[in-house]
């Protein structure tokens, strides 16, 4: 039976909160906007028999507080609390698995602080945007999405939210599914929410792309062939890392690990056990 531990530390002034299973090896689970420690409910047992298993709900999101104050969401912020993180749980290397916004995290924070990152996993993600003035629109979108949250409510986003072209393919999921991921995303806090868009979305977060030759550790880059999108951007980042892989599962869109749980894994746990 899985020995799940819940924690919560302070860190520099903010409250987070994770939860921890397994022996071995760290692994950090970072999750998507709107999501938390849940979404990795499926797949942690199925972990955890490898590595410790540490899922982290990040800033504005889950049962981690969610501040005033908008500048505490920028990337650069979550980063550094991330480091404070690693300190707090005395791991000197852990692997790194990030999904979609936690993938643009867990990647800033190898960029940042590669030599505590064994290997690195990233779902449905990019490195921010190449250009300036799709930076320019992309924070002027995501303001709009923010002032949206605030006007309109949490549940009318969520309405907004889960019919989105990205999450199509998850109409044909099991209700019971559907279901626990809208009651995900309905026990946010709205403030968060609309904070963590200004404060580190795409638009608003450093570009890596400049930087990712310099990224000299093994990486897993995940995507669904009908994501289109992010599986051209995962084709783009394979052409610059040194150390990378891309791995497309058939027949998912963007949230692998909810679609394709049991084969998410197989994927994750082969990568972590190769030399």
């Amino acid at each position: 039976m899985m020995n799940k531990q819940s924690i919560e530390l302070s860190i520099r002034g903010v409250r987070y909160y994770l939860e921890m299973s397994g022996k071995g090896t760290p692994l950090w689970l970072l999750h998507g906007f709107t999501g938390s420690t849940k979404t990795w409910g499926n797949i942690i047992p199925l972990l955890c028999e490898h590595r410790k298993v540490i899922s982290i709900d990040l800033i504005g999101h889950g049962k981690t507080e969610s501040p005033q104050n908008v500048d505490r969401y920028k990337m650069e912020e979550q980063v550094k609390d991330l480091e404070e993180i690693r300190k707090a749980l005395d791991l000197h290397s852990l692997d790194l698995l990030g999904y979609s916004m936690g993938g643009r995290v867990a990647l800033s924070f190898a960029m940042t602080y590669r030599k505590h990152v064994q290997k690195l996993i990233l779902e449905s993600s990019s490195p921010g945007l190449e250009k300036e003035e799709e930076r320019i629109a992309r924070k002027q979108s995501d303001n709009n999405l923010s002032e949206r949250i605030k006007r309109d409510g949490l549940e009318r986003f969520v309405d907004y939210w889960q019919d989105i072209p990205l999450f199509q393919s998850q109409k044909s999921l099991p209700k019971e599914v559907q279901q626990n991921i809208r009651s995900e995303r309905l026990q946010q806090n709205p403030i968060g929410l609309a904070n963590s868009l200004v404060g580190m979305g795409t638009g608003s977060q450093p570009s890596w792309w400049q930087e990712l030759k310099k990224l000299d550790i093994p990486t897993l880059l995940i995507t669904g062939t009908l994501d289109h999108k992010f599986v051209k951007i995962a084709q783009e980042m394979l052409k610059v890392l040194p150390h990378a892989e891309q791995i497309d599962v058939f027949g998912v869109g963007h949230a692998i690990h909810v679609e394709e749980p049991e084969k998410f894994v197989k994927i994750v746990r082969e990568f972590l056990l190769s030399t």
